[in-house]
């Protein structure tokens, strides 16, 4: 098992992520690195899963400059670097049967991809911290580099939920019981890895600063319930039709990236915009929908970082029934139900928003401390 610098000055960390350091959309792993950067540590933030398949498939990350960054190490600022690794394929979901079972084994030569830059910063980190994407073939790879060092996965995503080629579920299985921590972000998660000693529960953390500074309320007139979404995955379509149309005096808004809303004349939607610019909405909404719809693996999403966002924000919350939460100011609805969702829209409303328990949500860097703890 690995061990960790104690001091606190001169810690290294690499994050393998499927996210690019700099993008506007802010994930868990965004807010790591910058925890573990806040905390005095050299942190190397490695973009993995990313070829010319990704190009293919139209992927949002090439809107930055991925192709000009591609394989080299790029010094963000003093003591954060980014290095995007890209590859001629990577293990991506072919959609048909015979084909994922014959790229199986040229998918599995991604653990072997060369690193090059990236060699230095893997061999000498304390701490490597995968997330669950295709990346997680690299794993055996980096400990072949540097044994000693505390090896952590984070599974911010069921790797079923985000529709992952089988190889990629099966080297989760092989390597998953030998890293030192396993860290779930959800409770519904503890189930994929029944029978491992190395699993831990560790709640998403949010950037309480940023929840806490007060902002102005970007709806105006605020003479009307208003609930709002926002995200960019799994939006369940059918609940916003059904709960425009059966509260039409309640205002809808959906911020983020999400397609194929029609015009309704009590939903507004955004589009996607910086993470900063999201909270106000949050801050100064009455309802916060966690709109699902269902696909395998969506129970994961039951403790999501929009949840936490929400419930610190005090907001009453939305969901569907196969997303139970253990947070008490979520109400539930079931799908394709009208009177079901206009029961759980009416209950959050009436619901007292200054008994929301937030001393029990925690910062990132509370959470990034927590996992690099022997």
């Amino acid at each position: 098992m690995g061990s960790v610098n104690d001091g606190r000055e001169g810690r290294r960390v690499v994050l393998v992520s499927g996210h690019y350091l700099e993008s506007h959309r802010k994930a868990g792993f965004h807010w790591l690195a910058e925890a573990y950067w806040q905390q005095g540590w050299d942190v190397t933030f490695v973009t993995a899963s990313l070829s010319w398949l990704s190009k293919l498939r139209r992927d949002h990350r090439f809107a930055y400059p991925v192709r000009e960054e591609a394989n080299r190490l790029r010094e963000v600022r003093e003591r954060l670097r980014s290095y995007v690794l890209f590859t001629p394929w990577h293990p991506a979901n072919l959609r048909l049967g015979a084909l994922n079972w014959l790229s199986a084994p040229l998918f599995r030569r991604y653990g072997r991809a060369s690193i090059g830059e990236l060699t230095e910063p893997v061999a000498n980190a304390d701490v490597i911290i995968f997330e669950s994407t295709p990346g997680l073939l690299l794993c055996r790879q980096f400990r072949e580099l540097n044994p000693r060092a505390r090896f952590i996965y984070r599974v911010s995503d069921d790797l079923r939920l985000l529709n992952s080629h089988p190889v990629v579920l099966e080297v989760e299985r092989e390597v998953a019981p030998a890293f030192d921590l396993v860290s779930v972000p959800s409770r519904a998660m503890l189930q994929l890895f029944t029978g491992l000693d190395n699993v831990r529960l560790d709640l998403h953390g949010i950037e309480k600063g940023q929840f806490d500074a007060p902002s102005g309320d970007p709806y105006g007139d605020h003479s009307r319930p208003v609930a709002v979404f926002a995200g960019n995955s799994h939006f369940d379509h059918d609940f916003l039709e059904r709960a425009s149309r059966l509260m039409p005096g309640w205002a809808f808004h959906i911020v983020g990236p999400i397609a194929g809303i029609p015009a309704l004349p009590n939903v507004t939607t955004y589009g996607e915009m910086p993470f900063a610019a999201t909270i106000p909405y949050l801050q100064h909404a009455d309802v916060g929908l966690q709109i699902r719809a269902y696909s395998p693996g969506a129970e994961s999403l039951s403790d999501s970082l929009k949840v936490l966002q929400y419930s610190y924000c005090q907001l009453p919350i939305v969901a569907p029934d196969f997303l139970r939460s253990s947070r008490a100011n979520v109400v539930y609805y079931r799908p394709g139900d009208d009177a079901s969702i206009t029961g759980a829209l009416t209950t959050a409303l009436a619901m007292d928003r200054g008994a929301i328990p937030i001393d029990d949500i925690c910062s990132w860097g509370e959470l990034a401390s927590r996992l690099v703890a022997a």
